[in-house]
């Protein structure tokens, strides 16, 4: 890449720097402040605009007052830098900036043998901390070169306490008591059920900001990424998983809606969504592997704004969006989540998994208001957690809340709004 070039980028990015908003303090914050002091290249993976570049900087300021070096290599000026430039930009950086220690790299999984440079560098005691918008490359990469030597942390859009920050809402444990203060958590609730997390999206309020987002989306990171030819087949798949949130799919049944030859095209669809996080999908939790690889999924968004705007179904499926919420959290708090059929086929939202065994079940139920879906509710928890030997379980609703003792088994419900602001513990 011309070196002329490199240093304009360079000195623009830095100057830009200077007057970027630092935003609302993510939360992942503390969980970072642990890797400062090893020698560990920190990774930040997620979605694209989910605020990695925010987090970036929050870090810089935080830790290091600046004292860094920083490029995002999403320039489109990029295009011709490859590997053996990374000894160039280094050399740039210290004519610049004088000698440091610390790179701040935002995107590059777009620059290929990254992770070279990366590895190098590191045996010269230098610390990076890199983001990047696509789990396959970053895991293939850090697998080769940084074995043992990276952090590899997930960012997640606005859970509802950061969603509160970003309303300048105050909360304590006292305001679930007070009647005004209450009223005003569900008010926000309603508005992070329907709106999601994304901070740009949250800032703005405009609808095409997602769309523009998931149209990025499939055409960079995917259909341009993995050179598909089938842009129809993926963008009908694509749209009916976000339709359906919270509901069972197969691999055999996307094919046929998509009009597709082979079931492992689809599957490959559906990874390179998963990928670009976009999707998740999770598995029955079965003790036999083979029933548990051949079962129906469930798929989730990683926003609920984004699902919003692409499907338009929030209304008539209020629950579902409910259950994503859920499903965020959970993810958020880096359980292992499946989901759970009893012997007789009732269905479990949500099974976390610890050392290899079922340790919680969780259902979700917009509203347990008429007697029958109250108890078809508690019998499905009650027979599951018999078969699982658990004595716990969990009903989060969309306002409703108390505590059923039966059959040995207790079954808190509470609230979801609630249960995001509760202690991870």
């Amino acid at each position: 890449m011309n070196k002329t070039t490199l240093k304009e980028i360079i000195l623009e990015q830095k100057e830009a720097l200077k007057n970027k908003c630092e935003g609302i303090k993510r939360l992942k914050l503390e969980e970072i402040k642990r890797y400062i002091e090893i020698p560990h290249t920190v990774i930040i993976a997620g979605i694209r605009r989910v605020g990695k570049s925010t987090l970036l900087l929050q870090i810089m300021n935080e830790f290091y007052k600046k004292d860094c070096y920083y490029l995002n290599f999403e320039d489109e000026r990029f295009i011709d830098f490859t590997s053996q430039d990374f000894n160039a930009l280094y050399e740039i950086f210290a004519e610049i900036m004088g000698e440091k220690k610390v790179f701040f790299l935002d995107e590059i999984q777009n620059i290929p043998s990254w992770e070279n440079f990366v590895r190098r560098m590191q045996d010269q005691r230098f610390k990076f901390f890199i983001t990047g918008s696509n789990a396959t490359l970053l895991s293939k990469e850090l697998g080769t070169k940084l074995t043992g030597r990276y952090v590899l942390i997930e960012l997640l859009p606005f859970s509802f306490k950061e969603c509160l920050s970003f309303q300048k809402i105050s909360f304590d444990k006292n305001s679930l008591f007070q009647t005004s203060e209450r009223a005003k958590l569900k008010n926000s609730f309603n508005f992070y059920m329907e709106k999601g997390g994304m901070p740009e999206y949250l800032q703005y309020q405009k609808k095409e900001l997602l769309v523009r987002l998931y149209e990025d989306i499939l055409y960079r990171d995917i259909i341009a990424r993995y050179e598909i030819k089938e842009t129809k087949a993926l963008r009908e798949i694509s749209l009916y998983l976000l339709s359906n949130l919270a509901n069972l799919f197969t691999y055999n049944n996307l094919k046929k809606i998509a009009g597709l030859g082979s079931a492992n095209t689809a599957k490959n669809y559906v990874e390179y969504l998963e990928n670009s996080f976009v999707l998740f999908s999770v598995n029955l939790f079965s003790f036999s592997l083979k029933k548990q690889y051949y079962a129906p999924r469930k798929i989730y968004c990683i926003d609920n704004g984004l699902a919003n705007s692409i499907s338009f179904k929030f209304s008539e499926n209020r629950g579902k969006f409910l259950e994503n919420l859920v499903f965020l959290e959970l993810l958020r708090r880096k359980n292992e989540v499946y989901y759970y059929k009893t012997k007789n086929n009732l269905e479990i939202d949500f099974l976390i998994k610890e050392k290899n065994a079922p340790s919680a079940l969780i259902q979700v139920a917009q509203k347990l208001d008429d007697t029958k879906t109250k108890a078809r509710e508690i019998k499905s928890l009650i027979v599951a957690l018999g078969e699982l030997n658990l004595s716990n379980g969990l009903i989060l609703t969309e306002d409703e809340e108390g505590l059923v003792e039966q059959e040995g088994k207790t079954i808190n419900i509470l609230p979801v709004y609630k249960w995001l602001l509760k202690d991870e513990k």
